[in-house]
């Protein structure tokens, strides 16, 4: 991968014209203006003026982030934000890091953030009451149940409807069971993903429905037995249904033309795929299934 600081200097002898995006913002007009335009604009849009406040749950996990620490830019998230404010001429001591609740940053109402990167998926109903970014992953859904559950080895289309499944209050992953998956019994629904993986390891429902990435560090690291050893398993991961990754804002928040723009500028020129592969390329291995 090339180095990020040249990177800086060829994105910035690039013209980027003015342009309009509808993605991942609920349907509202967003600029993007050039990286040139870019450092005065976010300068006077910051929460804390000279610092880019970036809001994170507390703890975060691996591939994400590394050692529950978001500053470290080790892991796929935390590296994207020191892209971005890089390329955006922001220094690396000048990004501040808070904590935000997962089901709290899409709630109504001011934030004290500039934005929030905590694998939020976008939705028509949250982009209500924030303002996402274009993608900065695309994500699919997987299963994630004990090793010794038949799910494992029966899970066709058919069989899929016949388990008892268990997840997180106002996930993708909930809304992908009801909608995709279809299942003859209600799902059990939990406050925190912590309570829906306890349920799991004793037993209290067959699977969990989660996105590929954090369903994979689920299975391998999260849900332990005797020694220590993995005693779940990830199933598959269903076919993408456009689901994505966005940072969310503030509802109509000045900084997301310009955060939109370095994103797009990130993918032009490879270093987000870069990213992804250095953080996430072990997701490609898991099977294909379908709901």
């Amino acid at each position: 991968m090339r180095h990020l600081r040249t990177l800086l200097a060829a994105l910035l002898g690039v013209s980027l014209l003015t342009a309009v995006s509808y993605a991942s913002t609920g349907g509202a007009a967003v600029s993007t203006p050039s990286l040139t335009n870019c450092r005065s604009t976010i300068l006077t849009h910051e929460f804390t003026r000279g610092k880019l406040t970036v809001a994170t749950d507390n703890p975060v996990y691996p591939p994400w982030f590394v050692n529950n620490k978001p500053s470290n830019a080790k892991g796929y998230e935390s590296a994207v934000v020191y892209a971005l404010a890089h390329v955006l001429g922001i220094a690396k001591s000048d990004v501040v890091w808070v904590t935000e609740a997962f089901d709290s940053s899409y709630t109504p109402g001011p934030k004290s953030f500039d934005f929030d990167i905590n694998e939020i998926s976008y939705t028509a109903d949250r982009a209500k009451a924030v303002t996402f970014s274009r993608s900065y992953y695309d994500v699919q859904q997987s299963i994630v149940a004990l090793k010794t559950d038949p799910i494992v080895t029966k899970h066709s289309p058919a069989q899929l409807k016949t388990y008892l499944y268990g997840d997180q209050v106002g996930t993708t992953g909930l809304a992908y069971i009801y909608d995709h998956i279809k299942p003859t019994r209600s799902p059990r629904v939990y406050s925190t993903l912590d309570q829906a993986v306890l349920a799991l390891k004793t037993g209290q429902i067959d699977a969990i429905v989660i996105d590929t990435p954090t369903g994979q560090y689920m299975a391998t690291s999260q849900i332990l037995g005797k020694h220590n050893k993995s005693i779940a398993t990830q199933v598959g991961q269903f076919p993408g249904v456009g689901e994505h990754y966005g940072l969310l804002f503030q509802k109509q928040s000045q900084l997301v033309g310009c955060i939109n723009t370095a994103i797009g500028a990130l993918r032009a020129n490879g270093t987000m795929a870069a990213l992804s592969q250095k953080w996430l390329g072990i997701y490609t291995s898991v099977p294909a299934i379908q709901p």
